[in-house]
């Protein structure tokens, strides 16, 4: 099939080099013109494990390219993917002001049928608005689907190309049958392609969403609860993991979910109910648990070091709010970066994809390290807000030496207590009792 895919950050890129790895014909669109100058050039402007590999192969074979011009680029496409940002608005609303800017500029383009195909997160009731928005000045038929992206970054490659289920929200029996083959070669194993009403396929998304942080949250509330009671939270996860009818993901307690979806999605889902008449207090919940989670770590903290963190060096290993990503938005680490900095302390950060992001967003306000162990040189205590997977089984007895003291605040509880007791650390965890040193 020829495909058109507008807008080329992560939903949109992915989409369009998975598409073209099945033989399709793919144009990806984008203002921009020096980051399409940059992708027509080979140059990967995202970090996601493996698409690299796709992305290249895929131009050299001439099934992926990159334009500016939205009419030349939509012009022999069957299919549309609006890939669009849908950043919250103050008041927690998605804004679609990109989405319907595009399909307004689509009403003058149109010249046969074609599909237009909501990929972007967007509120129920969005494809009606697309429709509308396009139908203002469109001359010749066509459908507008809506078919949401369950991609997790660090993971989006493997879940576009072999996903648990594909959700696409039309009436259309026509549209119906072209996205049906478009997709078949992706649920070759037997995962479902599911049909539906689009405003079911809108809040398929943001259900999932919100359903997954609630999880994250109520699992963070129940490592809290540890702290106080004595429990052991990997204990109490074991315990409740094993109930196929709770399942064993998203059950690690931490310094809360960030990223580009959970909060926005949470949040719009939240402004949508309330649009409606109906307050969902669960996400509220879920909303005030998460944001007092990014900054867990910081009483314990400042305790630590006696509510002073003047002349106190803190080294901290992860920035991204996730591994295998350089996505730093809504970060843990970058709330406990300004409330460090806010207390006096001088910090030095490793992240092994994100630290450029987070240099245009804070500058020098903290210092970067070229490697896990440069950032310990003479620090105070470590902070580990990433899970990273180098991180996972370092050289304890190196970062001892560089550390003045051996003192960790593990925001991801990475490493047994028993042998940080052994070794002779502080180490301040999550849910879990705080081993002292010797």
């Amino acid at each position: 099939m020829k495909i058109a895919v507008v807008g080329t950050g992560y939903v949109g890129l992915v989409t369009g080099t998975c598409f073209a790895e099945t033989g399709n014909n793919v144009v990806c669109v984008d203002i921009n013109e020096e980051k399409v100058a940059q992708m027509k050039s080979g140059v990967i402007p995202i970090y996601e494990p493996h698409l690299d590999v796709l992305f290249e192969r895929n131009i050299r074979e001439g099934r992926l390219t990159f334009s500016t011009d939205l009419a030349s680029s939509i012009a022999d496409a069957q299919i549309i993917f609006l890939a669009l940002p849908t950043p919250p608005d103050e008041d927690g609303s998605a804004d679609l002001s990109y989405v319907l800017g595009v399909a307004k500029q689509l009403g003058h383009l149109l010249s046969d049928y074609k599909i237009i195909v909501d990929k972007s997160t967007v509120p129920v009731g969005t494809a009606e608005l697309v429709n509308n928005a396009i139908a203002e000045n469109a001359k010749v038929q066509f459908d507008v689907v809506s078919n949401p992206e369950f991609l997790r970054e660090g993971f989006a490659v493997d879940d576009f190309m072999k996903p648990d289920r594909v959700v696409i929200g039309t009436r259309s029996e026509r549209a119906k049958q072209l996205m049906n083959e478009l997709y078949k070669p992706f649920t070759r194993q037997g995962n479902p392609i599911i049909f539906m009403d689009e405003r079911s396929a809108e809040l398929t998304k943001y259900a999932a969403n919100a359903f997954l942080a609630t999880k994250i949250s109520f699992m963070n509330e129940i490592a809290n609860f540890c702290e106080k009671v004595g429990a052991d939270v990997d204990m109490v996860r074991l315990g409740i993991g094993t109930d196929d009818r709770i399942g064993k993901r998203f059950l690690f307690p931490g310094m809360g979910y960030g990223g580009s979806c959970f909060p926005k999605d949470v949040q719009a889902l939240a402004k949508s109910g309330n649009d409606s008449g109906y307050e969902f207090k669960i996400l509220k919940s879920v909303m005030k648990v998460n944001e007092r989670q990014k900054t867990t770590l910081l009483k314990p903290i400042l305790d630590h070091f006696n509510n002073s963190l003047t002349h106190t060096k803190i080294a901290i290993w992860g920035l991204a709010f996730k591994p295998d990503t350089d996505d730093i938005r809504e970060a843990p680490a970058l709330y406990m970066i300004e409330h460090l900095l806010e207390a006096g302390a001088t910090i030095v950060a490793y992240d092994p994809e994100a630290m450029p992001n987070v240099q245009k967003q804070k500058g020098y306000a903290i210092s970067y390290a070229t490697d896990a162990y440069e950032a310990l040189e003479g620090a105070d205590a470590l902070l580990i807000c990433t899970e990273w997977g180098m991180f996972r089984n370092p050289d304890f007895d190196k970062i001892g030496k560089a550390l003045k003291s051996k003192v960790i605040f593990d925001g991801r509880n990475l490493y047994e207590l028993d042998k940080m007791q052994e070794l002779g650390y502080f180490y301040k965890s999550i849910g879990r009792s705080t081993v002292n040193q010797d």
